[in-house]
């Protein structure tokens, strides 16, 4: 698709939206069904195209994505008529007499860009928050995911008319044009290269941009932690999705009291949730050949204290924990995105504060500790998207928590009411009456007036 056809497409996007078909709850609701619907309906073909495209098994990819889908388009179902709803607010006496509103209203015509490695969720997820937001929309899913951006395709061109809900696929030409396009609202979920090129071409139209990106996201284990439930969560939250996940701890930073009891711990819960990981049908690979060989490189074999072994064919690499690593380390160098864990200690709580804090802001931060003291240290100090006390990405399927980055990792938030508010603008609406006119605004001034200015405004 070249850029005449992209605003070809856009054009009737605009369209479809000014109509005003896709304003009213019906419609809205409506359009939230249909999604359902065809989700549901195709979870064997879901299932079958993650298998394909990462290697996933069905249980993971229900839990992972289709569930997680279904689950969030059944939240903004539910709660619709109470996110629509006009909410009053007071106004001060310079306003008298007078009320308040805020309305949320759609943006328009919206851009979701899709990410490879959850590629139903990160592309479907925010099309629901748009379609619950009033917004016609393009979605473009990734094309490192082909067979699931097929299954999409489908199912958006069941579901929806070309002018409300489109979808797109190929791979960085058809990016490049959708991008020279003027959006009302971009939604792009990948990495910080893509987020740049982004905020670059929405720059041209004022567009409203949300990026959901990642980063190094760290994991700090506080002596005070109980150790076995710290590597339980830790090695569950790394090697989901084989660490291809945006906000899987990325590293640890544990304190040295409590290290070589940390490592052997998380030795034991790889034995235990993946004894066998390169045999294991259920057990995801590397989305290519080129992620592959890349992940590979950044484990030294000389400081990999559990795993390191790989299968080319099948692009897997076991899970891997490297000790004794430095921030000079290649593996401390870039955002892994794969299952090799690197861990690193401290001595002082301090240190691994400011280590965090003289870094890119992450996505994720997780701490594992029982002091509240330490808990309010690190929460109060270190800046990061969000993440977890004493467990590890599990406030990503939390629908009453915004997800979201800050900085490098990102700007916005959604899941839940926060995708609602992600894909509309707040409108504030003073209503004025006509009975009561004060003369105190209007020229000519006295000294009364500015009296009277000082009163009110005081």
């Amino acid at each position: 698709m070249d850029s005449r056809e992209v605003n070809a497409l856009l054009e009737r996007q605009k369209k479809y939206f000014s109509s005003g078909a896709t304003l009213g709850y019906e419609a809205r609701e409506r359009a939230l069904a249909a999604l359902y619907g065809g989700v549901k309906r195709r979870e064997a073909e879901i299932a079958a195209a993650l298998r394909a495209d990462l290697g996933k098994g069905a249980e993971e990819s229900y839990m992972c994505e289709t569930g997680l889908l279904l689950s969030d388009i059944r939240w903004l179902r539910r709660h619709l008529r109470g996110l629509m709803r006009v909410k009053r607010v007071g106004t001060g006496l310079a306003q008298f007499p007078g009320r308040g509103e805020l309305r949320r209203v759609p943006y328009g015509a919206a851009l979701i860009m899709g990410a490879w490695n959850y590629p139903l969720l990160l592309t479907l997820q925010p099309l629901a928050a748009a379609l619950a937001a009033g917004n016609t929309a393009v979605v473009k899913p990734s094309a490192y995911a082909p067979e699931t951006a097929r299954v999409v395709s489908e199912i958006i061109a069941g579901a929806f008319q070309e002018g409300h809900v489109s979808c797109v696929t190929g791979g960085r030409a058809e990016n490049a044009a959708l991008l020279e396009a003027k959006w009302d609202k971009i939604f792009f979920t990948g990495g910080s290269r893509g987020g740049s090129e982004v905020l670059r071409s929405a720059a041209a139209s004022f567009a409203s941009v949300t990026l959901e990106l990642g980063g190094k996201s760290p994991v700090i284990v506080e002596r005070t932690a109980d150790i076995p439930l710290a590597a339980r969560r830790i090695v569950c939250g790394k090697f989901i999705n084989c660490g291809q996940t945006c906000v899987a701890p990325d590293y640890i930073l544990c304190d040295e009291a409590v290290e070589g009891r940390l490592i052997e711990a998380l030795k034991a819960e790889i034995l235990r949730q993946y004894p066998s990981a390169l045999e294991d049908p259920g057990y995801c690979r590397m989305v290519n050949e080129k992620h592959f060989r890349r992940v590979l490189g950044l484990i030294d074999p000389g400081k990999a204290v559990y795993g390191g072994r790989s299968d080319a064919a099948a692009l897997k690499i076991e899970p891997t924990i490297m000790a004794g690593v430095s921030p000079e380390d290649a593996v401390m160098g870039e955002e892994i995105f794969g299952p090799v864990l690197p861990v690193l200690g401290f001595k002082a709580l301090g240190e691994a504060i400011a280590f965090v804090e003289a870094r890119e802001r992450p996505l994720a931060l997780y701490l594992f500790t029982r002091s509240r003291e330490a808990e309010r240290a690190v929460l109060s100090r270190c800046r990061f998207g969000g993440g977890c006390v004493n467990d590890t990405i599990m406030h990503l399927p939390t629908e009453s928590l915004p997800f979201g980055g800050v900085g490098a990792s990102g700007c916005g938030a959604y899941h839940g009411r926060w995708g609602y508010e992600e894909f509309s603008h707040l409108e504030g609406i003073l209503h004025r009456g006509g009975r009561f006119e004060p003369a105190v605004r209007y020229r000519p001034s006295s000294a009364l007036k500015r009296a009277v200015t000082r009163f009110i405004l005081r």
